[in-house]
């Protein structure tokens, strides 16, 4: 949901081409789903989309993982569509498809070429109500997921960096594990368990469905109508973890954590504040002005300048609760982890004592614009971020209106925010370092 809508460029004298108003309506059916219609018709595609509010922080800390192995088991088939056939009916008819899981939220789409609305909407309806969820099903996912853990986690050098980041930065709240979760737990649990996870999460009251593209309004509505009325309202309570308070630390954390990997890394994280939050916008800008493009401090500094880093990078999670903004580097040929930290939180620390220049402010804000126009010029951008404005915030027009929170920002507001949240008490330091230093340890 990263987000960088932008300030006013008048500092430097130029005035950034306008972002288009996007239109769109919103309407509820009676069993709770929320649908939202976009129309554009500059090219013959339709982007489906269904949002639903579930991720990994509305697991059971026994059961974790849940959220991401439905994201592969709702592939599975349903009633009316055979086993392993999803994929082949959206290829077949010319689209894409694909699903993402995150700690707040899982999202399905297909783009299709516009004459097939009426099979979009088909298909994400037989995906809500209609799922085949058997214990063939789940063997075969159980595999998928588990393969997938290996491949992308355990043997992918610093895949675990997210794992560990988390599971130190939160001791309270469920995001302290990962949408990935822990495959004992997915081996565990029964299929009652299954099903009870789907009736409570998948369901049109805990969902938002988004259409994209060249259609007809009142005949996609028709469409939602045939499929999606039916489906019945959820019965059971959903429930987000809003009495989960990360307490705050009061302390700095130091953590060393061995991989298979060659070359050290060093990660600097802080406890921020959740997304939609004035400080939130500009610690996502400062993220970006010490780790983005060729010119930000940390390529200049750490990387070209002093050669302690072969790569440093920077970024904020905008989770709906309170999250954490991330420093990341690699150590160069010979760097050592303590040097490489001294120089970024050197950089972290030139923030908060003399904060930007204009041409920093003005270029930092520049390609703020230019980010948030590109996503918005792609259909399924538009989808993704009215799917996520109001599964967040229950405010889809934040897509035409949040522009005007990053005008909020300036020099100075980045500056304080720098000083109250990139704090010694906030921090959590990590070195991540290759298991051949373990036996010298």
């Amino acid at each position: 949901m990263k987000r960088f809508l932008t300030a006013s460029l008048l500092l430097a004298g130029i005035v950034p081409a306008q972002a288009q108003n996007i239109k769109f309506t919103e309407y509820d059916l009676p069993n709770g789903l929320h649908v939202i219609l976009h129309e554009d018709h500059s090219t013959p595609i339709v982007a489906t989309s269904v949002m639903y509010h579930v991720g990994s922080k509305n697991e059971d800390p026994q059961r974790t993982g849940f959220a991401h192995f439905f994201e592969h088991l709702l592939f599975e088939g349903s009633d009316n569509i055979k086993r392993g056939e999803f994929m082949k009916i959206v290829q077949g008819a010319g689209g894409q498809l694909n699903a993402n899981t995150t700690q707040d939220r899982t999202f399905y789409y297909e783009v299709l070429p516009s004459n097939q609305l009426e099979l979009s909407l088909w298909m994400e309806a037989e995906r809500m109500h209609y799922a085949n969820i058997d214990t063939l099903g789940l063997e075969t996912q159980r595999k998928v997921v588990k393969e997938e853990k290996k491949q992308r986690y355990d043997n992918t050098p610093y895949g675990q960096l997210l794992n560990t980041v988390y599971e130190n930065a939160f001791t309270v709240h469920p995001y302290r594990w990962t949408p990935i979760g822990k495959e004992q737990y997915i081996d565990q649990a029964k299929m009652q368990e299954f099903m009870d996870f789907y009736h409570t999460f998948y369901v049109p009251n805990n969902a938002v469905l988004v259409l994209g593209g060249d259609f007809n309004p009142e005949t996609a509505k028709q469409y939602i109508a045939k499929y999606f009325g039916a489906i019945p309202r959820g019965t059971k309570a959903i429930p987000q973890p809003t009495d989960l308070v990360e307490p705050k630390r009061s302390a700095e954390k130091r953590v060393t954590f061995y991989d298979n990997i060659q070359l050290p890394a060093v990660i600097v994280a802080y406890n921020t504040p959740k997304a939609g939050s004035q400080d939130m916008y500009a610690i996502d800008l400062l993220t970006n002005l010490l780790s983005q493009g060729k010119s930000s401090r940390f390529q200049q500094q750490i990387v070209e300048k002093q050669q302690k880093a072969l790569q440093a990078a920077a970024f904020a999670v905008p989770n709906e609760d309170p999250g954490v903004a991330m420093m990341f580097a690699i150590a160069n040929m010979g760097a050592k982890p303590e040097e490489l930290e001294k120089s970024m939180l050197a950089e972290i620390e030139r923030v908060k004592t003399s904060g930007l220049t204009d041409a920093e402010y003005a270029k930092l804000m520049n390609n703020a614009e230019s980010d948030f126009v590109q996503q918005n010029q792609k259909t399924l951008g538009v989808v993704t971020n009215l799917a996520t404005y109001y599964t967040f915030f229950k405010d889809a027009n934040l897509i035409n209106t949040e522009l005007d929170r990053y005008r909020k920002i300036s020099k100075d507001d980045l500056k304080r925010v720098a000083n109250q949240y990139f704090t010694p008490q906030n921090r959590l330091v990590v070195y991540y370092l290759p298991k051949s230093e373990q036996k010298k340890s």
